[in-house]
């Protein structure tokens, strides 16, 4: 008799719990009569500051706007270079070209897989104007030092936290650190809508604004157009779907980081594991190990009835949409994309599911 298959996600499951609280909500929406940037915005923006103790949030059509967004807010000239690491997802390089910008990339540290601080200064130039940092796979970057460079270089930071919602750095949450904090709430993500959606989180009032004014044509005030602008709003159905899950973030952190712990304590010591260190609060958006036969471990896991995923299976650098650039070599990313293996570490996933895919992936050979 085989085994059912353990899923790597299941958003149905996953969002089981929430599904009642979810068709009140509609229901009100639709009662409401209002649909573009209402009071379920408006709500959501104020109790996801509150969860980051931040006074400023703009919500968002989605993770990539939010990006861009903050780029724009900052008036960099076509041509500035800001720096990024060369194994994030490709979202966070389409951000900085779609503003004109121009990516420099930075090598991550092996252990952590996030901006390795000691390697930004050598490419920093008179052009640098920023630090794009990605906070991968749920974990933060080491920002202390990355804030002293800033500083001192001038440069603003905009933290890209797709992956890390709740996640902390010396009990600073991730998005609070620099200049814009730009989340995704796609819906794998650990709060995750059921569509797309975005926020951005930002520390002045000034900047504020602008974003109200970037998110929906440049309009302070309907029909009059103060700035070049885009349609980029929160939907607000989708905000009164993100205000149930909200409450609920820390626990569902809590349950990826216990399934996370299960890896961590009873994997093979032959994978290389996530890092580990007081100073970090890892919510595992992601749980992934290395191993230098990763397509046919992917392989025998799969014969196995157990899926997992590849974040991600080519660095940045060498896809087809950026071709100017794949001459350059970046050898700890490409360490990186030719080893990573993403394993099953859902809210939707039982205690007894990661046992399953420990006592399998032990035996494999």
């Amino acid at each position: 008799m085989s085994l059912t298959r353990i899923p790597y996600e299941n958003l149905k499951l996953l969002n089981k719990p929430f599904e009642e609280d979810f068709k009140k909500k509609f229901s009100s929406f639709l009662d409401s009569g209002w649909y573009i940037l209402g009071n379920e915005v408006a709500q959501f923006e104020l109790e996801f500051g509150e969860y980051h103790k931040e006074k400023f949030v703009v919500g968002v059509a989605n993770g990539l706007d939010a990006l861009i967004l903050a780029l724009k807010c900052c008036n960099f000239k076509k041509g500035d270079e800001v720096i990024v690491p060369s194994n994030t997802y490709i979202a966070s390089i389409l951000a900085i070209l779609q503003s004109d910008l121009v990516p420099v990339f930075v090598e991550p540290d092996l252990a952590t897989y996030n901006l390795d601080p000691n390697k930004i200064e050598q490419a920093i130039t008179n052009k640098t104007v920023a630090i794009m940092v990605v906070h991968l796979y749920g974990q933060c970057c080491e920002m202390d030092s990355i804030k002293t460079i800033a500083k001192s270089k001038n440069l603003k930071i905009i933290e890209d936290c797709a992956q890390a919602h709740g996640a902390t750095f010396k009990n600073q949450k991730a998005g609070t650190f620099g200049d814009f904090g730009c989340f995704s709430f796609y819906p794998t993500k650990n709060l995750g809508a059921l569509g797309d959606a975005g926020a951005i989180v930002c520390k002045s009032e000034d900047d504020y604004k602008k974003l109200k004014q970037l998110r929906n044509y440049g309009s302070e005030r309907k029909y009059y157009n103060g700035i070049i602008g885009y349609n980029s709003r929160l939907d607000e159905v989708q905000a009164s779907f993100l205000r149930v899950k909200l409450p609920h973030l820390d626990e569902i952190n809590s349950h990826k980081k216990k399934l996370a712990d299960l890896y961590n304590k009873n994997l093979s010591d032959s994978y290389i594991k996530p890092a580990l260190s007081a100073d970090y609060d890892n919510v595992y958006h992601i749980y992934n190990i290395r191993h230098p036969e990763r397509d046919k471990l992917k392989n025998y896991l799969s014969e196995n009835n157990i899926d997992t995923e590849i974040h991600y299976p080519l660095a940045p650098h060498k896809q087809k949409a950026l071709q100017n650039l794949n001459n350059l070599h970046y050898p700890i990313s490409e360490e990186i994309h030719a080893t990573t293996l993403s394993l099953p570490c859902s809210f939707a996933h039982a205690s007894s599911d990661i046992t399953r895919v420990i006592d399998t992936i032990n035996k494999f050979k």
